[in-house]
């Protein structure tokens, strides 16, 4: 089958974030022509001006639609893409120059109907967004195979850099309402389809999460009440590891309260773990202020999804509670 990519991207209120995008996708080596969706998901502040600015120089397509959500919107482009192999982006990515002649060598080699890659942080995101990066993708945390864990069997893409056939797409129907959260759930419909997924550990893209601490919180958080909701509809997706997190979190808070009676040890057991994470920061980044901020950091992923798990599994796992009546915030409305 000859490929044929479209590169999927919805927007909401970002015009400058996808700026930055397309002229990363200017400078894209490809062996075979491309096309470039871009879904306005209800914004307030028009893209579309950016889009006309590129006009000439891609071959792109813009469309407008009420607020449904990234999900939504992401599904809204696939039908009305031209390509077989879709390409799904956020807007706060950057791409580098080899991304898609490392996606056809991938896909030229082996064949699979979802794959999805890693992010990086670039050189000239500010250090708050490195340390958020070093959080989100180290091994030591739960975001391991966002790095590019090549051990993983079974990856689950996520949609800031995700590939899916048009076949796959349409057998599955495409991503669901709720978000954070529908990119592992299409993942998780995919597999009990028979299709499979793989990580492409080369076709990384720089992901620059626009964030601040509180939006990070805010985040990770979701993420935390999102997993017993996929859990509850995917039985069979279950893992222990998704509870550590919490154990984390709480085993942290019995150490502080050990210490009060002049117990040490697992408070020291937590300050060399965070002094591992410090130490790999320094290595990998190369910036005595990185490595600072991504203590905190870890913390507040830590904390954030530790919480948002237990909030969730008490009120989905034991109160048996409907999730979108329990947190309607995490789903849109078609």
């Amino acid at each position: 089958m000859e490929l044929r990519f479209s590169f999927i991207i919805p927007i909401y209120n970002r015009p400058q974030e996808l700026e930055e995008l397309l002229m990363s996708l200017c400078q894209l080596h490809a062996n075979a022509p491309f096309e470039i969706v871009v879904v306005e998901d209800g914004s307030s502040i028009s893209s579309k001006e950016v889009v006309n600015e590129y006009a000439e120089k891609l071959n792109i397509s813009y469309y407008s639609k009420e607020n449904t959500g990234p999900g939504d919107s992401r599904n809204y482009g696939m039908k009305r893409a031209k390509g077989n192999y879709f390409l799904i982006l956020d807007s706060d990515c950057i791409i580098p120059k080899h991304y898609l002649v490392e996606v056809e060598r991938s896909l030229a080699d082996s064949f699979v109907h979802c794959f999805g890659g890693p992010d990086a942080a670039h050189e000239t995101f500010s250090n708050l967004q490195k340390a958020i990066n070093f959080s989100m993708t180290s091994f030591l945390t739960t975001g391991g195979i966002r790095g590019g864990n090549e051990s993983v069997d079974k990856f689950q893409p996520r949609s800031f850099n995700m590939g899916l056939s048009k076949e796959a797409f349409q057998a599955c129907g495409g991503f669901g309402t709720i978000h954070p959260g529908e990119d592992p759930d299409l993942t998780l419909r995919l597999w009990n389809l028979g299709y499979e997924t793989r990580l492409i550990p080369s076709a990384f893209v720089y992901h620059k999460r626009r964030i601040s601490w509180k939006k990070f919180y805010q985040q990770v958080r979701k993420f935390g009440l999102v997993r017993p909701i996929l859990n509850h509809w995917h039985p069979t997706s279950k893992k222990i590891t998704y509870w550590f997190p919490s154990l984390f979190v709480l085993g942290f808070m019995v150490s502080l309260i050990l210490v009060i009676f002049k117990i040490y040890w697992l408070f020291f057991c937590y300050m060399a773990y965070l002094g591992i994470g410090f130490a790999i920061s320094l290595w990998n980044n190369k910036s005595f202020t990185v490595a600072i901020l991504s203590v905190p950091a870890i913390l507040v992923q830590f904390v954030g999804y530790g919480f948002g798990f237990l909030e969730s599994t008490i009120k989905i796992g034991f109160l048996k509670r409907n999730p979108e009546k329990s947190f309607p915030k995490l789903f849109f409305k078609h």
